[in-house]
């Protein structure tokens, strides 16, 4: 149990698939990031670094300095076969 004045929150929805949960969200997005080299949190640009099999992969930049604060992968959507 919570101690007292703090709350738990659930990141996904109520709705179930096939007795699973299914995730409230798709992706997450970073728009804040802390800097290494500015030793702050910054707005961060978005940068596709490269194209792979399993997905597209991103760095995060820092407009100031143009240090990279944090990379993502974003998987390629699955494929119907036909």
């Amino acid at each position: 149990m919570p101690a007292a004045g703090l709350r738990r929150y659930c990141w996904h929805s109520g709705a179930t698939v096939n007795g699973h949960r299914k995730p409230s969200y798709d992706q997450l997005e970073a728009t804040l990031l802390a800097c290494p080299r500015c030793k702050r949190a910054v707005p961060v640009r978005k940068r596709l670094l490269l194209i792979l099999p399993e997905g597209d992969k991103y760095e995060y930049l820092c407009p100031q300095c143009g240090s990279v604060c944090g990379t993502k992968l974003e998987h390629a959507p699955l494929k119907p076969l036909m």
